[in-house]
């Protein structure tokens, strides 16, 4: 059992001995085996690494290559940004320069003027004093000498210094009225002639009464009618009067406004080509004229917009105008008035390079305000204005409007166009006729302001009072005195008198010295 046991245990020590061994062997195996395989592996991996290594300084070098070209084209970029930038700068630079130039030379004007500025306020200082300290003197001499009163001596002071100042003042402005005057009244001249010349118009005047031809004597009766009714109907629908005499198949109709007067005319016209008249024919007869002149109106509203060739107003401004056709004054037509005004206009502000629609516009509305004076209060010129910016026309022609009798003061130079037109078709020869008596006043009105000025002698107003002759005192007054008065005379008549045209104010200075040899 004991051997048994030894031999068990020796069989078992073999086993394990062998399997230790085996396990051994096959250990060595494999580590060679690994050994082996980590010898390729390492191989592959310098060749791998190799490989690597040469794509990477492949990649490094076409890296280099394209960073080189980006850093180029980045180059360029700049170089046009920074050229571009330069050429800003400079711009900017010289803007700035210049700026600062003008800014020098407006603060150099600026000093100089200030200096002036300074020294005519020395001067004037100087001078006020000087003034200041002679009245003093001559009021203590006059007080102590004449015990004159403080008023009665300032009185005295002041006559003596405007006759002595009187002819410096007076030569100095002959010398700048015979430097300006001449070539402006050479090129005004020129301009109003070239626009009259250009434009050609009728001359017509308007009168108070219309005639209405019968086909026979015996209608004068019919438009009578039984103890008057229908001429009494016909005179009160109208607002004119009927005027039937002996002059032989005719009938006049007068009236101061002639859109009755027109409208009274159809209707007569109507009646005699129907030959039923009576008090009711004659109301339907007046409403369908009435209907008819408004259609009219509107007709010859729309035929003066194109005549003078400006865009189209608004419809109530055609209407006024259409009713100026029906307005006179002096006897003058005012919508023939208004687009002669209107063209004139154009033409001068053709010639002077002004806005040709502007003038034309204002010009044809100038007199709307006639076409409602009645109705509104308030000048011509102010309602025609008010008129217009109502019906939408811009503030340049709203000023022209009421500019044209200097009610406002002008904003643009075709305002005064505007004016001078006015005036200058008012003065056409035969444009307007004006009443004996009004010519009378106006003569009269002449002479009394030159006689109001000092050391006038006589007037007189000639030439159907186109001028006024102003005779002087030739000892008070030498000859640049003369020029001033005829100057301050025709500006009191700008101011005082109403007249078209222009007036030649003429002042005359004679001296004559007579001897006698015996």
């Amino acid at each position: 059992m004991g051997e048994l046991i030894i031999t068990t245990i020796i069989c078992a020590f073999v086993f394990i001995l062998s399997l230790f061994l085996g396990i051994n062997i096959g250990n060595k195996k494999v580590i060679g085996s690994l050994k082996e395989k980590k010898a390729n592996l390492e191989s592959e991996l310098e060749s791998k690494q190799k490989e690597i290594q040469e794509l990477l300084q492949k990649a490094e070098e076409e890296a280099k290559t394209l960073r080189q070209k980006e850093i180029v084209q980045a180059k360029d970029e700049i170089q046009k940004l920074r050229e571009q930038f330069d050429l800003e700068i400079k711009k900017q630079r010289d803007e700035l320069k210049s700026m600062e130039d003008r800014l020098i030379r407006r603060e150099e004007l600026l000093d100089k003027k200030e200096e002036n500025i300074e020294k005519l306020k020395e001067k004037l200082e100087s001078q006020i004093a000087n003034t200041h300290q002679l009245e003093v003197e001559l009021e203590t001499k006059l007080n102590e000498i004449a015990k004159i009163s403080e008023e009665e001596a300032k009185e005295i002071v002041l006559k003596q210094t405007r006759e002595k100042y009187e002819l410096e003042i007076a030569q100095k402005f002959k010398e700048i009225k015979e430097h300006y005057e001449e070539e402006s009244k050479k090129y005004a001249r020129w301009v109003i002639t070239t626009a009259i010349q250009r434009y050609a118009s009728d001359v017509t005047a308007e009168l108070t009464t219309s005639t209405v031809s019968l086909p026979t004597d015996d209608m004068k009766g019919r438009i009578i009618g039984r103890e008057g009714r229908n001429i009494r109907t016909f005179e009160k629908l109208t607002g004119t009067d009927l005027i039937i005499d002996d002059t032989p198949e005719i009938v006049v109709i007068s009236s101061f406004n002639p859109l009755r007067r027109e409208i009274a005319k159809r209707t007569l016209e109507m009646l005699v080509a129907d030959g039923r008249i009576h008090p009711a024919r004659i109301e339907e007869l007046y409403e369908k004229s009435k209907k008819e002149v408004e259609e009219y109106i509107k007709e010859v509203g729309k035929e003066a917009v194109l005549r003078v060739g400006i865009k189209q107003p608004h419809n109530e401004i055609i209407k006024l105008l259409g009713r100026l056709k029906f307005r006179t004054s002096y006897g003058q037509d005012v919508l023939e008035h208004s687009i002669e005004v209107a063209q004139f206009a154009g033409l001068m502000a053709s010639e002077l390079g002004l806005n040709v629609e502007l003038a034309k516009r204002a010009a044809l509305f100038h007199d709307l305000g006639k076409a409602v004076d009645h109705e509104v209060e308030g000048s011509h010129a102010l309602v025609g204005g008010q008129i217009a910016r109502r019906y939408g026309e811009k503030m340049e022609v709203v000023n022209a409007i009421q500019y044209h009798h200097d009610e406002v003061d002008p904003m643009t130079p075709e305002a005064v166009l505007v004016a001078a037109s006015d005036a200058l078709s008012a003065s056409r020869p035969g444009a307007r006729k004006e009443t004996l008596e009004n010519y009378i006043r106006r003569i009269e009105q002449l002479e009394e302001i030159a006689k109001s000025f000092r050391h006038v002698d006589k007037a007189y107003a000639i030439q159907a009072g186109r001028e006024l002759r102003v005779i002087i005192q030739p000892d008070k007054v030498d000859d640049s005195i003369a020029e001033k008065l005829a100057h301050d005379i025709a500006v009191q008549i700008e101011e005082k008198v109403q007249y078209p045209g222009v007036i030649k104010v003429t002042v005359i200075r004679e001296k004559r010295s007579v001897a006698y040899a015996s």
